[in-house]
């Protein structure tokens, strides 16, 4: 049940400027916008979307809150996009406010509200009724507050959200984001890009999910936040609509893991059988009436590594050889930068993916909303995900002496710190996810720093996936997986026997297709540039081609760039607007399909 309460006519809204846009935009409704529930591994019947027009005002980044308001924006579409209704700039010295009237949801006696943010870019203070709620640091996280006790139950009640971020001026990670946007740099993106909602949940609620599985013995761990002890927490696994395990575990002081034991025959999760597993998790009092009860689900899979007959270490899944293939994928839309238009929008990309023949998308140096994961969950597409990058004002380690030494770190404490906690933070609202096969720290030498340290941290964060410590950057000897970028055709410049070799760049064939292009100057460009669909085609089966033999001597996995055209990117296989497809599809897919194939 999804209960709207921001209303808005279609005459209060229109995108701003004059660039592309995806055929997506036009259907974009302020009243009834990104209104799929955003939380896919714990989710309630009854939600309200917050997502509509609010007011805002930009101030200096010091001043009082705002008496008067500027205009009007969509959320969740970050102030300078298009589909914002606003497409402005924002300075690192100003703050964005934003603000809206909205009714307190009914709630059962003993029961709470909480104030839910799928993601705000960077810093956001939260306010309702005047009384501040709390405050979050962080642009690809979700965070929630608990706001009952300021709430007013008759009448309207007022949120306010203040934004501070400072893109590239600072050491917060932002990823492709600059402010001054040119070549692989995009266009900034600040404030709510994710959807914001609010639910009414039990004193003692059930609050995360997370299930890692155990092939050996058939078990579901799932681990579980929420309740106190004395009550139970009871988890019920579907297959098909049918139940097929269920299991009861005393709630415990810190936490409860619930282990159900799947019966044969377990259902496995792979890209070519992308078989999921229905949870339903009730949480009961000691009396054993209901106390509360969400809806969640995982998968029987286990990523891993291992030596093959001629002695190359190679990626696994399920015990099984296989090459990793697929795309550099930026996740940036010319309407809506970070969001996409619609969850229509969002999932387009990840079939056409899955479409062309590839198995894989590596994310890069960005993290989606929680919807983008579930999808490649469903439809069997693996995942490598970047840490967003960010602190570009320390020297990279490779220019010093003491590299050869050790991990040293030019870095500042506030810097370091806030690296861990941001790359902490995705890591635990992600790792529930069973398409994610690969945490990446680092993308080259993008603030890269104490390499030994962070892989060694990663991995002992989710020791169930593979760590990648600096795809592209400086090779230091550790973590699980060497990644060597090489423009344009891919090359293996350095091996390492006891870890699995991988191109993790390689393409950016260029062909800029007229009327489709962000700019219409020269200022287009790819790392070379073809001007029709058979020369790209031609060089990509020539480039793949390669990779067949390269996966003969060893190499296990490769990531194209890229999905899209980004901005005045021209290598994409599908333009900017997603209007065009770049390749000869029968040629394309085929050797796409030998590639993911080829360790069959």
């Amino acid at each position: 049940m999804v209960m709207m309460c921001v209303t808005a006519t279609a005459q209060s809204y229109a995108p701003v400027g004059d660039r592309m846009a995806t055929e997506w935009a036009s259907k974009v409704n302020p009243s009834q916008v990104w209104n799929e529930y955003p939380r896919p591994m714990l989710v309630r019947d009854k939600w309200v979307n917050l997502n509509g027009l609010w007011d805002y005002a930009i101030t200096a980044h010091d001043a009082a809150r705002p008496t008067t308001w500027e205009g009007r924006i969509l959320v969740p579409f970050a102030l300078e996009s298009s589909l914002s209704g606003v497409g402005k700039s924002f300075a690192a010295d100003q703050a964005l406010w934003y603000h809206l009237t909205f009714q307190a949801p009914k709630r059962g006696k003993g029961h709470r509200v909480r104030l839910n943010f799928g993601a705000v870019d960077w810093e956001a203070r939260v306010w309702v009724n005047g009384r501040e709620m709390g405050n979050h640091k962080g642009g690809y996280t979700a965070f929630s507050l608990d706001i009952t006790d300021a709430l007013a139950d008759r009448g309207t009640n007022e949120l306010v959200v203040r934004v501070f971020d400072g893109t590239d001026s600072g050491f917060q990670p932002c990823g492709k984001q600059r402010s001054n946007a040119r070549g692989i740099w995009y266009t900034p993106v600040s404030g709510i890009w994710q959807t914001v909602w609010l639910e009414t949940v039990p004193e003692h609620a059930i609050m995360s999910v997370r299930t890692t599985a155990e092939l050996s013995t058939s078990t579901a761990h799932v681990a579980i936040e929420g309740g106190t002890p004395g009550m139970t927490v009871e988890v019920e696994a579907l297959s098909k609509g049918k139940r097929v395990a269920t299991q009861r575990t005393a709630v415990g002081q810190t936490g409860t893991t619930v282990d159900v034991r799947i019966p044969e025959p377990v259902l496995l999760w792979s890209p070519e059988a992308p078989n999921l597993y229905d949870l339903r998790i009730t949480l009961r009092d000691a009396a054993g009436k209901v106390v509360d009860k969400v809806s969640s689900y995982m998968a029987m899979r286990e990523f891993g590594m291992q030596r093959d007959a001629e002695g190359h270490m190679r990626f696994t899944i399920n015990g099984q050889n296989i090459f990793q293939f697929g795309l550099l994928d930026q996740g940036w839309w010319p309407d809506g930068l970070y969001t996409a238009p619609s969850p229509e929008a969002l999932r387009f990309d990840i079939d056409q993916t899955k479409q062309w023949g590839f198995n894989l998308i590596r994310k890069h140096v960005k993290v989606e909303p929680e919807l983008w994961y579930a999808h490649c969950d469903r439809v069997g597409i693996i995942v490598w995900q970047d840490m967003p990058s960010g602190d570009y004002s320390t020297s990279p380690e490779w220019q010093r002496e003491s590299y050869y030494r050790g991990p040293q770190n030019m870095r500042s404490q506030a810097s370091i710190d806030n690296y861990y906690r941001e790359w902490n933070d995705i890591i635990d609202q992600f790792r529930g996810f069973p398409c994610i096969a690969s945490w990446i720290p680092f993308n080259e030498r993008w603030g890269q720093f104490n390499t030994w340290s962070v892989a060694a941290w990663t991995h002992q964060k989710d020791p169930t996936r593979l760590v990648n410590p600096a795809s592209g950057g400086n090779f230091c000897c550790t973590g699980d997986v060497l990644d060597a970028h090489h423009y344009p055709e891919p090359v293996q410049m350095l091996w390492d026997p006891d870890r699995v070799n991988v191109v993790g760049e390689y393409g950016g064939i260029g062909y800029p297709v007229q009327g489709h292009t962000w700019v219409t100057s020269d200022k287009n460009w790819g790392y070379i540039k073809f001007n029709s669909s058979r020369e790209v085609t031609d060089t990509y089966v020539e480039y793949a081609t390669m990779l067949l033999d390269l996966a003969k001597q060893g190499c296990s996995g490769a990531i194209y760039t890229q999905t899209t055209d980004c901005e005045t990117e021209v290598n994409g296989i599908m333009t900017y607007d997603r209007r065009v497809v770049k390749m000869e599809m029968d040629r394309f897919s085929d050797i796409n399909r030998r590639v993911t194939h080829c360790l069959k």
